[in-house]
């Protein structure tokens, strides 16, 4: 899109993960300039600071169109961006996978107690929350989740949703599969610039990389809900087992996330900043779209099951 709309004078060219650096080192490797620009999840670097959550989605925050929506008019760009300077970086909105599925287990998981002990692959900051309710969490690459659930090494693992869980096999060896995941309710994904080589781009071609984002992000949106459902059913026809997590177990989840919001708020500013503009923003997304869009969309998958 960018060659296209500079007739080709302004190239991105493009390597996939662990071409030149793994695929979780794509931060490290753009802020120091190894590359220019790289396309990640921010949570993916909780590690180096909690608010990384925010370019890409916090336990139990908005859905996609409130979170995108906070990031585009609700302040939450410029938060980042000012964020990210610290590690030389200029964010840019390039992708969103929608609401995600809450993982495949080897048995079923009915009740709070059934979560304690249990060797959960997720990553990230949810994994943090899950701590508190007895889940040992996992950090387990993506080509080492199956095996690891064939021989029991682990008890369940979460991935993405059915388009990209269907390819992986996990129903072969984990049936049970959960809804909905609520570390990741919307969760963008970010192309990530060396500030440096951002500030030294033409206004031209600063527009230009914004609104290619834009374009990716409507493409990425649009490529899972044309993909989900059909593979949700071979998955159906392949004998996995869906259930939703109990009111019981989204309870103490929701719980457990908000006391580790409050105690990474009281000692990061950043984090306590971010959190309260997305919660604020959120809020009143919600006080609307129970009021229609809920509404509509619970009516209209009441009738399209008859």
């Amino acid at each position: 899109m960018v060659a296209e709309a500079t007739d080709n004078k302004f190239q991105i060219q493009v390597f996939a993960a662990g071409e030149i650096v793994p695929g979780l080192q794509v931060l490290d490797a753009v802020q120091n300039g190894t590359v220019e620009m790289g396309h990640t999840a921010s949570y993916y670097y909780f590690g180096k600071d909690p608010t990384f959550t925010f370019g890409s989605a916090v336990p139990f925050g908005p859905n996609q169109r409130i979170n995108q929506a906070w990031y585009m008019l609700g302040g939450g760009k410029e938060l980042l961006n000012e964020f990210y300077k610290g590690y030389n970086v200029h964010s840019v909105l390039a992708g969103n996978t929608g609401c995600q599925m809450g993982g495949w287990f080897r048995k079923e998981i009915n009740t709070v107690e059934d979560l304690k002990g249990l060797k959960f692959r997720i990553g990230g900051f949810a994994g943090r929350v899950l701590q508190k309710l007895g889940v040992v969490p996992q950090q387990i690459a993506g080509g080492d989740i199956y095996p690891a659930l064939e021989k029991g090494t682990i008890d369940g693992a979460e991935w993405v949703g059915p388009y990209d869980d269907e390819k992986l096999g996990f129903y072969k060896v984990a049936p049970h599969y959960y809804y909905p995941g609520w570390w990741e309710g919307g969760p963008m994904l970010l192309s990530y610039i060396n500030l440096d080589k951002w500030n030294a781009l033409p206004k031209q071609y600063q527009s230009v990389i914004e609104q290619a984002g834009q374009y990716a992000n409507s493409w990425m949106m649009a490529k899972y809900d044309l993909g989900n459902p059909p593979a949700l059913k071979k998955l159906l026809a392949g004998g996995t087992k869906l259930h939703a997590f109990s009111p019981a177990i989204m309870e103490a989840c929701y719980k457990a996330a908000r006391e580790l919001h409050s105690e990474t708020a009281a000692t990061n500013p950043n984090f306590k900043k971010a959190l309260e503009s997305l919660t604020a923003f959120s809020n009143n997304g919600y006080q609307w779209f129970q009021v229609a869009e809920v509404g509509y969309d619970n009516f209209m998958a009441r009738h399209s099951q008859s």
